[in-house]
């Protein structure tokens, strides 16, 4: 029998009132992504600084994603933050900072995430996007491959000026096949986010659906229902709901999970940190699945040192039917950020990893997984500097290991790109790549130019990547390797048909030798915003 546990939690989040001004939010995308660097265009960029942190805004979830770098009166070249996925056209956003004063004349500096959330309340504001896309592979030795993929993100905040919100990321692909019966299915509809929020007041939200909380982001998205309460510097949540089915994502009742977390936010001028703690109880059929701590903190010091860690602990441990007290580190991952100066950033990062047990779902495997509990660990270090105006260069090194060697590899990656190239125009980005693994050794070389041939209509670009693959195999007669070359040339552009409206054409061939693939990729956005005229 399914258990309901409902879980309150009472909790306060930081809220400051207005010191006079109110700035606000500033909106731009992403116009030229580089292998080291990332160009967002804004309308002006007075209130931006140098070390500023641009926002990705995907899927109804707003993340800390660039770092501004550099920026003239209408973009900024900005770094990743925490190796962001970040994508061409995509939304960033910046939000102004604000002084406010509490009501013990302290000042505060705090941004979006702490500002009084009755500045969001004030007006209804619609803004999505919706995209269709088709992907075709044509290939000179093996059957043709089309699909075909349609995604909607919305956000609905304040509907009617009321204190409803809704949030939603749909997505359905539809795969084409030459011959009936390849593939057991061939159509597939996804619902990643699809939420309801009601403001009970400026400190207090009520969320029902499926949703991914940002304050306890390692949980995924659930379904079910969250609270948030927020007063001074602390917060905290309790949730209830259950966890997607983990074949096809759709709502599995069997799942039930419940818990609570909470954290502290400090916000001054020249410190940031947030710090969140938080227990999961996750069930299957009304037995105990997994339970496990979970802990999240990062802070800024001085806009210029950035640290990011995250990790998991498990508490719950059955073995032949008995529970036994032994916790395991099942995630740990912390990540270091300095900016040398505005033209030198470095950054590294460490990550250990266990495969996580589900008690109940995994019941056959759980000695097998036990026995073989290893970490599988990472570390990474990246450094970015520019030598002279408009040349950025990035070199980097990543490394993955475990103690029984297997499935170790080393990457090491250098790139160098410029921004206005003399007399050709343009932009071109070289970029090297090569890997050693227990069983591969491979080498890429990519040549990128990108121009636009119409100033705010038409962007085009053109590329080469050279590939050879070395595969190692290991038998009594001792080692062998199998190299495999293969060249691939491409060309985009990107059209502006409106504001709001942009499509998108790749080609591409790949010669394999005695084989050549051409693919080609059209896509069409059209974004739409209730608040822009």
């Amino acid at each position: 029998m399914k258990q309901i546990v409902v879980v309150f939690f009472s909790v306060m989040c930081v809220i400051g009132i207005a010191n006079g001004q109110n700035s606000a939010v500033l909106e731009g995308k992403v116009s030229f992504i580089s292998s080291v660097n990332v160009y967002v265009n804004f309308s002006s960029t007075e209130s931006i600084a140098l070390g500023d942190t641009l926002r990705l805004v995907k899927d109804g979830i707003s993340t800390p994603c660039l770092v501004v770098e550099n920026k003239s009166s209408s973009s900024c070249v900005c770094s990743r933050l925490n190796d962001c996925d970040v994508k061409k056209n995509d939304l960033i956003t910046h939000f102004p900072v604000f002084k406010i004063r509490n009501e013990d004349a302290n000042q505060l500096f705090l941004d979006e995430d702490t500002l009084d959330t009755e500045q969001r309340f004030k007006k209804q504001r619609i803004r999505g996007r919706l995209s269709g896309a088709s992907y075709s592979t044509m290939s000179s030795a093996r059957e043709d491959r089309h699909r075909m993929m349609y995604r909607l993100s919305l956000n609905a905040d304040r509907i009617n000026d009321s204190k409803f919100s809704l949030e939603t990321y749909l997505n359905y692909r539809k795969i084409f096949l030459p011959a009936e019966g390849s593939l057991p299915k061939t159509e597939f509809f996804n619902v990643y986010s699809l939420a309801v929020r009601y403001d009970i007041d400026s400190t207090m939200c009520l969320t029902v659906g499926r949703k991914i909380n940002s304050n306890a982001s390692s949980l995924g998205a659930m379904d079910g229902v969250q609270f948030e309460k927020y007063f001074g510097r602390f917060y905290a949540a309790a949730l209830v709901g259950f966890r997607p089915d983990q074949i096809d994502f759709t709502l599995n009742t069997d799942l039930l999970q419940y818990g609570a977390y909470a954290g502290y936010v400090t916000n001054h001028e020249k410190f940031y940190s947030k710090s969140t703690i938080g227990f999961m109880q996750q069930t299957n059929q009304g037995r105990t699945d997994r339970e496990y701590l979970y802990m999240q903190h990062s802070s800024t010091i001085y806009k210029d040192l950035s640290l990011f860690s995250s990790m998991e602990l498990d508490l719950f441990n059955q073995i032949n039917g008995s529970a036994v007290s032994d916790p395991r580190l099942t995630n740990f991952y912390t990540s270091l950020r300095y900016r040398i100066n505005p033209k030198i950033s470095v950054f590294s990062s460490f990550d250990s990893r266990k495969s996580i047990i589900f008690y109940e779902t995994f019941q056959t495997d759980i000695m097998r997984m036990l026995d073989d509990d290893e970490s599988r660990q990472g570390l990474r270090f990246r450094v970015n500097f520019k030598p002279v105006k408009y040349t950025n260069v990035a070199l980097s090194y990543s490394k993955r290991f475990q103690s029984s060697n297997q499935n170790a590899s080393d990457n090491i990656n250098g790139s160098i790109s410029h921004s206005r190239l003399p007399k050709v125009g343009g932009r071109l980005s070289v970029n090297f790549n090569s890997n050693t693994s227990n069983y591969l050794q491979s080498t890429i070389w990519s040549f990128r130019h990108s121009r636009t041939l119409v100033r705010k209509k038409l962007d085009v670009d053109f590329y080469f990547r050279a590939v050879e693959y070395n595969y190692l195999n290991r038998e009594s007669t001792g080692l062998f390797s199998t190299k495999v070359a293969q060249n691939y040339y491409g060309a985009g552009l990107s059209y502006r048909i409106m504001q709001s409206l942009t499509f998108s054409l790749l080609g591409e061939m790949a010669d394999m030798g005695t084989e050549k693939n051409y693919r080609v990729n059209a896509r069409i956005i059209k974004r739409f915003d209730s608040k822009r005229k």
